[in-house]
């Protein structure tokens, strides 16, 4: 297999994997702290599928602090492959999510201007926003692990 900046077990992919972790669990925050999220379906869902990239991510970044400090290769077809299931689902579930939430807070409160708290809107948004570059991240992860498998 070759070496790819962003394959799990380098600096890079660390990287990439706690940027994902940091952008996730900040979408969550800022939709959790703003007030009635909940009565929306897709903020929701996209408190869900963030959750989810938390999670995913965070064990991955652990997965590579300790491949760093031990200066191991995670270049395995079979572990490269789990990488990539994982990643391509969490990366369709975080795409889906995203997109969901933003056309909900385009439609409510640009469109119908159903927002009456300046500050709940802006925090929709954020939100949104951030959920897009976990997204980016994941989906960098996911077609880097995907050229590792193939080239492998």
């Amino acid at each position: 297999m070759i070496d790819i900046p962003g394959t799990p077990g380098t600096l890079t992919g660390l990287v990439l994997r706690i940027c994902q972790c940091v952008f996730a669990a900040a979408s969550i925050s800022y939709m959790v702290t703003s007030g009635g999220f909940f009565s929306y379906t897709s903020f929701c869902y996209l408190i869900a599928a963030m959750g989810l990239q938390v999670i995913w991510s965070f064990g991955l970044a652990i997965i590579d602090t300790f491949a760093l400090a031990r200066k191991k290769t995670l270049v395995s077809p079979v572990l490269i492959s789990l990488f990539v299931v994982g990643d391509w689902v969490t990366a369709t579930l975080s795409l889906a999510g995203a997109s969901s939430s933003a056309g909900i807070t385009v439609l409510y409160f640009g469109d119908l201007g159903k927002c009456s708290f300046e500050a709940e809107c802006w925090r929709y948004q954020l939100s949104v926003a951030l959920a897009f570059l976990s997204w980016i991240t994941i989906a960098i992860s996911s077609l880097t692990t995907l050229w590792l498998l193939a080239s492998g």
